[in-house]
């Protein structure tokens, strides 16, 4: 199948396959992401050399043993090992380096090494074995393309990233593989020639976070509330028991990461480190840290500043829309309903739901929402805001905090219609510009900004709008540089 979208991703490949010297190139982000895919429809599965960490069963880390054995069957697959299993990783790199030599110096060698950090088991002295072959044998030629894949981004960081051994600056390239956007989705779906509109894409996008993995289950034949059904909530549904797979996988002692995750989970806006702390059970201290930062750094969490900077604070929220999803519906459908959503979609909560996973959903196109105002060229710093003194209480979704001494306040709504500004909504509205203005004391002008599916029904009330953003310009094919 071919690839959909990943257009930055695949114009660095071309580029590092091109170097006429050896290149040793990281591909990082989360598990599901579709790191591993990418690199073999791009190659085409035409590797010198192709090897995989074992995967974690639990907790519990595989063997050193089951990964040489694992790595030695490889380089038998490729005609570069012996028949038995290398003792060491060192001794695996050396025939690795020998089939090397025995291929000569005519065509450009890729090794793809995938889930590298499940290849690191304990006292395994994977890294330095690495850093042998890389230093001592790899760099000094010109023909190899080294490709290293991890999803536990911490690992990649700490031992590849920040190494200050003898990988330190010795990675060439590094490419991160980011979740799918809105306009990836829409490639997806139709390469794969299914038919849905772009409500639909977007409430997919808001369930399973633009995971080309958990996709891939999309069954063209049905609707979106079956399809949710069919791969979250049935009996042998693929995703039933993925939010504890995925953890597992990720994590040493995954109970305190999904501990923190249910506290996140209970308040939409996020938690302060203190009152995040007081939620779990193992209080604070280093564990804590790097737990934040790991959770940080694999994309399941972020830390957000409070307008108008760090001064005021900041919170940790939860932003991953597949564990979103799961704690507020999976975890607690203990009756085992197989049509849950079918049932459930047009709910109360799940409306109340739809709104707060439609405002993840617009911060991960802050981007397109950029672009739709004619800022895209205006430095501007994102932040949120609620009042510490209103009442009633009074929050924005989204301060774009612009250069040229503009701030839009944006309300994020997502509506079956037009969404109608009523008298009662509208006062909440100037109360809210009024709170902000009074308490962040700004000089600014300030632009009331709807971001929408549908937009903004024109009524008597509708001209306090300053400027809309709709859903059909969040799928614009704009990319990171």
């Amino acid at each position: 199948m071919p690839l959909a979208g990943r257009k930055q991703e695949q114009d660095a490949l071309k580029k590092y396959f091109a170097s006429k010297e050896s290149e040793f190139v990281v591909i990082y982000g989360r598990r599901r992401v579709g790191k591993t895919y990418l690199i073999r429809q791009f190659f085409e599965d035409a590797f010198f050399f192709y090897a995989t960490g074992v995967a974690p069963e639990t907790d519990a880390r595989p063997s050193l043993r089951a990964n040489l054995e694992r790595f030695g069957k490889s380089l038998n697959q490729y005609r570069i090992g012996s028949e038995k299993s290398p003792a060491s990783w060192m001794e695996a790199f050396d025939q690795l380096a020998d089939g090397i030599k025995r291929a000569g110096l005519s065509d450009r060698k890729v090794i793809f090494l995938d889930e590298m950090p499940w290849m690191d088991t304990p006292k395994s002295k994977f890294i330095s074995a690495l850093e042998y072959f890389w230093n001592s044998f790899a760099s000094a030629r010109n023909d190899i393309l080294l490709i290293a894949c991890g999803s536990a981004a911490t690992w990649m960081t700490r031992k590849i990233f920040k190494n200050r051994g003898g990988l330190h600056n010795r990675i060439t390239g590094k490419i991160l593989v980011r979740p799918f956007n809105l306009y990836e989705c829409e490639a997806y779906f139709r390469m794969r020639d299914i038919v849905i509109d772009r409500k639909d894409i977007a409430q997919a996008y808001m369930i399973f976070g633009g995971i080309p993995y958990y996709l891939s289950y999309w069954d063209g034949r049905f609707g979106l509330p079956q399809n949710v059904d069919r791969i979250v909530f049935h009996e042998d549904a693929p995703l039933k028991d993925e939010f504890e797979r995925l953890y597992a996988s990720l994590f040493k002692n995954s109970a305190f990461y999904i501990e923190a995750i249910d506290a996140l989970s209970e308040k939409a806006k996020g938690l302060s480190r203190d009152e995040l702390v007081a939620a779990l059970s193992q209080k604070d201290g280093g564990t804590v840290s790097e737990m934040l930062d790991n959770l940080e750094l694999s994309g399941f969490i972020r830390y957000y500043s409070l307008f108008p900077g760090k001064a005021n604070g900041g919170l940790y929220q939860l932003i991953d829309n597949f564990s979103l999803f799961h704690r507020a519906f999976v975890k607690n459908n203990r009756g085992g309903n197989e049509h849950f959503w079918s049932d459930l979609h047009e709910s109360p909560k799940v409306n109340a739901w739809r709104g707060y996973a439609f405002e993840q959903l617009c911060l991960r196109h802050i981007d397109q929402i950029r672009s739709a105002l004619s800022i895209g060229g205006v430095s501007a710093d994102i932040y949120s805001w609620r009042s510490k003194v209103s009442k009633p209480g009074a929050q924005i979704d989204l301060v774009i905090d612009r250069a040229d001494r503009i701030v839009n306040l944006c309300e994020i709504k997502f509506a079956k219609y037009e969404f109608e500004i009523k008298s009662e909504y509208a006062e909440k509205l100037r109360n809210k510009i009024f709170a902000f203005g009074n308490e962040t004391r700004t000089t600014q002008t300030t632009h009331l900004t709807f971001v929408s599916t549908y937009g903004v029904k024109q009524n008597s009330h509708s001209n306090m709008v300053q400027s809309e953003v709709t859903l059909d310009a969040l799928f614009a094919p704009l990319f990171r540089v």
